[in-house]
């Protein structure tokens, strides 16, 4: 059987300290997901989004919606049909300032997840953003939105008009391949989506201050020059340097 959200609304997420979220975003993905696989997270990648326009950056936690193979006698077939048990709805209306949508919609290629005016809403609620295993609709209104979107595509149908209907909403999903729970971390730029376990987010955040402090030295050694045996990563030889460059350049 399936629950009517308009009877019993989906659960919300405990949300993480701003400080956390905007300092993962500012951290990145690669280097997010280098520290990850350091703590024995292979692969925290969702595979195949990517960026509907380039220079997105954003970290939230997730609100998730899961969708599952359509069957007729449990999904309405129309676009408009009894809306308030459309579950994709109810997602939304979860939405806070600076959440992340996560939506498992199977890498389905034909069904239009969310259109222009429910990204319209979206955006009004202030959401940091979407990501989307699957396709949009509308693309050329969503674009003019300047929400931050990664996704496999886009298509013209609806979300129920081919083979998906939602089904649940804040339930662990698989998005491109990759476990999220409601409540983690997704940071994504760039280079992709990637998923923070929310019980990993503290010790990543500070792992990834300490090695970008390092980069900043080294980087800056490498563009004067210097051998990158000796700064990338940097060595026992030049720990003293690096100690007293930071000395001269406090955080």
């Amino acid at each position: 059987m399936i629950i009517d959200p308009s009877v019993t609304p989906p659960a919300d997420i405990t949300r993480p300290p701003r400080k956390l979220v905007d300092g993962l975003t500012q951290i990145g993905t690669a280097a997010v997901s280098g520290e990850l696989s350091r703590l024995g997270i292979r692969n925290p990648q969702l595979t195949g989004l990517t960026p509907m326009a380039f220079g997105q950056c954003m970290a939230g936690p997730a609100l998730t919606l899961q969708f599952l193979p359509k069957r007729e006698d449990l999904a309405p077939g129309e676009e408009y049909e009894e809306p308030e048990k459309q579950i994709h709805r109810h997602v939304l209306y979860l939405v806070q300032e600076g959440d992340v949508v996560v939506v498992d919609a199977r890498g389905d290629m034909h069904s239009g997840i969310f259109g222009e005016m429910m990204m319209t809403y979206f955006k009004g609620r202030k959401g940091a953003g979407l990501v989307v295993d699957g396709c949009l609709r509308d693309t050329p209104k969503i674009a003019g939105l300047g929400v931050n979107i990664w996704s496999r595509g886009r298509t013209p149908n609806f979300h129920t008009q081919t083979g998906l209907m939602p089904y649940a909403v804040n339930v662990p999903v698989a998005c491109g391949g990759t476990t999220v729970m409601p409540g983690d971390i997704v940071v994504a730029d760039d280079d992709g989506a990637i998923v923070v376990p929310i019980a990993l987010a503290e010790q990543i955040l500070d792992m990834g201050n300490k090695h970008a402090d390092w980069e900043d030295f080294a980087r800056l050694r490498l563009s004067q020059g210097a051998d990158l045996r000796k700064y990338y990563p940097i060595s026992k030889e030049v720990e003293a340097e690096y100690f007293a460059w930071r000395e001269k350049n406090p955080l």
